[in-house]
C-alpha cells in the first residue's frame, strides 16, 4: 500500500526545481559579481542611482493608484453579483470570467488597437487604463468569494435591530468582507508592480516601471544586478504579505470587535 504522504512527493519535487531553486539562484545572483566573488556592490548600485530609485517609487504609485481603482470598481460590482435580489442571473458573472480566459498580451495588444482606433495616445493613462482592465477580475473574485459565503444571520439581525442599509453595510457588511478585499489588494498589488509587457505596449515603452527594468538588465546579460532588483521586489512583496496576514490572523481572533 503507498502512504498517503507519498503523494506529495510529486509536488515537493516541483517546489524544489521551479520555486525553492530560482529563488536561491536569485539570492546567489543578488550578492555575487560576474565573476563569482561575494559583494553588495548590486544593491550600492541600486541605492546610488536616482532613476532605478525614482523607477521604483513610481511603480509603486502606479501600483497603489491601479489597485485603489480596482477596488473602487471592484467592489460594488462584486456587492452586486453576491446579492441575489440584485443579480439573479449566472450569465453576469460569466460576462466577468470570459475576459480570464484570453492571454493578458492579447487582451492588452487589443486594447492598444482600441486607443489607436479612437485616435487617443498612448501614454500613462492608457496604462492605468490597461492595468485595471486586465487587473479587475482579481479584485472581483476574492471579494465576491467572501460576501458569497457571507452568513445572512448578521444582516438581519441588524436590520431587526433598526440599523439603516448604510448602517447594515458599513457596520456588518464591510468587516466582513475584509478579507476578501485584503486578498484582491494583494493579487492586484503585488502584479502591478512587477509587471512589464503591458507598460512597454501601452505606452510605446515610453514609461518604464520596475519591472521593465528588471527584464532590461536580464535581457543585457547583466543577471546579478537583475537579479537584485527582483530580490528588492521580492522583499517588499513579503513584507507586505506578511504584514496582511498578520491582519487576518487579528481579525479572526477578534471578530467582529
Amino acid at each position: 500500500m503507498v502512504k498517503r504522504s507519498q503523494w506529495a512527493a510529486p509536488y515537493l519535487v516541483f517546489m524544489i526545481l521551479f520555486v525553492v531553486l530560482p529563488l536561491l539562484m536569485i539570492l546567489l545572483y543578488s550578492f555575487t559579481d560576474k565573476d563569482g566573488a561575494v559583494t553588495f556592490a548590486n544593491f550600492v548600485n541600486f541605492f546610488s542611482q536616482k532613476e532605478a530609485i525614482h523607477t521604483f517609487l513610481y511603480s509603486i504609485e502606479i501600483a497603489v493608484i491601479n489597485t485603489l481603482l480596482c477596488l473602487l470598481l471592484g467592489y460594488p460590482a462584486a456587492y452586486i453579483l453576491s446579492r441575489r435580489d440584485l443579480n439573479r442571473s449566472a450569465v453576469t458573472i460569466i460576462l466577468f470570467i470570459i475576459p480570464m480566459w484570453v492571454n493578458v498580451l492579447v487582451r492588452t495588444l487589443a486594447t492598444v488597437a482600441l486607443f489607436d482606433f479612437v485616435h487617443i495616445p498612448l501614454g500613462e493613462g492608457a496604462l492605468i487604463f490597461g492595468m485595471v482592465y486586465n487587473f479587475l477580475p482579481f479584485m472581483i473574485y476574492p471579494i465576491y468569494n467572501t460576501l458569497n459565503k457571507m452568513d445572512n444571520s448578521y444582516v438581519e439581525a441588524a436590520q431587526d435591530l433598526g440599523a439603516t442599509p448604510f448602517q447594515q453595510f458599513k457596520n456588518v457588511v464591510l468587516p466582513l468582507s475584509m478579507p476578501g478585499i485584503t486578498n484582491g489588494i494583494l493579487m492586484v498589488f503585488m502584479p502591478t508592480i512587477s509587471t512589464f509587457a503591458i507598460s512597454e505596449l501601452l505606452t510605446m515603452n515610453k514609461v518604464k516601471l520596475f519591472g521593465t527594468t528588471i527584464q532590461e538588465n536580464i535581457n543585457n546579460g547583466m543577471w546579478n544586478y537583475g537579479a537584485a532588483l527582483a530580490l528588492i521586489m521580492l522583499v517588499i512583496i513579503g513584507v507586505t504579505t506578511l504584514f496582511s496576514y498578520n491582519g487576518k490572523n487579528n481579525e479572526d481572533e477578534g471578530g467582529l470587535l
